[in-house]
């Protein structure tokens, strides 16, 4: 089976294009749409792929266009999630000259970046498709574009790991450091979260996860291994946790990480490695006149 489309709150959606369009737009407007368009002029556009990937974003790019202000019609030819060719059309935009101008930037810069990742989470996701292993995500993200990063990661056929500090716990190297021990760190954890709250802990080592297991982990990431290493955590686990591979997680070793027999692969390439998806905007026609 495979996962429904994912989607993003409007609400959410609407507070970061506006935020967008406000910082763009300033106190006095776009002055070169101002300056050089009449405003009864009309004006078709379309938004092409100028190369092959992942859409992600769309949403964001109909509200940056929605919000700019009235009468501009935003129609997707395509939907988030879905792969595109170079030239072919994500979306036709129609209305007022000055405001398909003032919108387009805000749009852009949303989709790029957004189908940027998607693109690059699709090509982790292919590289290790038939294994059984997923990609995910990090909290390594651009501030304030966490969900949208995260929804273009799903977009692209990954999985999401926790969104923020408060919604898991991740117990890390540090942690334990603290603690004294990753089973002091382990069950003071388990005392502490309620009963929905899932637990993760980081071990560097193989003792580490015999010490792991032994306090009752259930899922275990497992940090700058070797494939030999995590074949041999693999094999100790034998199923009794579920496992994450993590660090230095690169393109070209991703399938030989997943062939190790781990279930999940995390990976900040997918979110700070990716480059935008060049897309763009083009007038097609002006006051009824091809452009």
């Amino acid at each position: 089976m495979t996962a429904l489309p994912a989607q993003l709150p409007r609400l959410l959606v609407e507070r970061a294009v506006s935020a967008a369009l406000e910082e763009d737009l300033g106190l006095a407007g776009d002055l070169t749409s101002q300056a050089t368009l009449s405003p009864d002029a009309e004006a078709v556009a379309t938004l092409s792929a100028r190369e092959a990937g992942v859409i992600a974003g769309l949403d964001l790019a109909a509200a940056a266009f929605r919000l700019v202000g009235d009468g501009v019609q935003f129609r997707a030819k395509i939907a988030d999630g879905a792969r595109i060719e170079a030239s072919g059309m994500v979306a036709e935009i129609s209305g007022p000259a000055r405001l398909v101008m003032s919108g387009e930037r805000v749009a852009l810069n949303f989709l790029n970046h957004l189908s940027g990742i998607a693109t690059m989470t699709r090509r982790f996701a292919d590289a290790i498709e038939g294994t059984g292993a997923r990609i995910c995500d990090t909290r390594k993200t651009t501030p304030g574009l966490r969900p949208f990063e995260k929804y273009a990661v799903r977009c692209g056929g990954g999985a999401n790991h926790r969104f923020a500090l408060n919604d898991a716990i991740l117990i890390k190297d540090n942690h334990i450091a603290v603690a004294g021990s990753v089973t002091a760190a382990y069950k003071a954890a388990e005392r502490f979260a309620g009963h929905l709250v899932a637990i993760e802990i980081e071990v560097t080592t193989l003792q580490e996860l015999e010490e792991a297991l032994s306090a009752g982990a259930r899922v275990i990431m497992l940090d700058n291994m070797d494939n030999e290493i995590l074949k041999q955590a693999v094999a100790i686990n034998a199923g009794r946790a579920r496992l994450e591979a993590s660090g230095g997680v690169k393109l070209d070793r991703v399938r030989s990480i997943a062939e190790t027999g781990v279930d999940f692969i995390s990976t900040s390439q997918i979110t700070m490695g990716a480059a935008p998806l060049d897309l763009g905007l083009d007038v097609v026609i002006r006051d009824g006149k091809t452009a």
